[in-house]
């Protein structure tokens, strides 16, 4: 008995983990300051002297989303169900990913696929959808110069307001 009430004891802190709203494990939004926006740069000065092998989709914060106009009206590409978008796009507009800690707005060329300066995201549905029911994505980045593609495997969500 003794056992099983120190397990439940130690396991108690743990029970509020999937509590925290805030990007990354380590925040507690009441105390730490709000994130300030990522620059908005084109792919060719964001990705100047980056290796492509380096190269990795990074989630973007409220003020990211902000600072490209708001989630209204467009869809996010998120690795997670509950997540945070690597990238946000207008259906029939242009789209922007986050990389090397810059935001990079990326011109529609046609079918799913988005580009500037030499970087290339496709957008691909996946034949399958979530446990939370969001349908499956792959994301597909080409960066500028590299010899293979990168995919990424994700959901996507439409948002006809500016909810979250």
């Amino acid at each position: 008995m003794k056992i099983a009430v120190t397990i439940a004891l130690l396991a108690l802190p743990l029970a509020a983990c999937n509590q925290n709203t805030e990007l990354g494990n380590d925040r507690e939004g009441q105390i730490d300051a709000a994130p300030t926006p990522a620059p908005i740069m084109g792919a060719a000065a964001a990705l100047e002297n980056v290796a492509t092998a380096a190269l990795k989709p990074e989630t973007m914060s409220d003020a990211d989303i902000a600072a490209l106009g708001g989630r209204e009206g467009r869809c996010a590409v998120k690795l997670t169900e509950v997540g945070f978008p690597s990238f946000l796009y207008e259906p029939t507009g242009s789209g922007a990913i986050k990389l090397n800690g810059k935001l990079i707005v990326l011109r529609n060329a046609g079918d799913a696929r988005f580009e500037d300066g030499g970087l290339t995201v496709t957008l691909q549905p996946v034949d399958d959808e979530g446990n939370a029911g969001l349908q499956a994505m792959e994301m597909i980045i080409v960066p500028p110069g590299a010899k293979d593609e990168i995919g990424y495997r994700g959901y996507s969500q439409c948002f006809q307001g500016d909810e979250a």
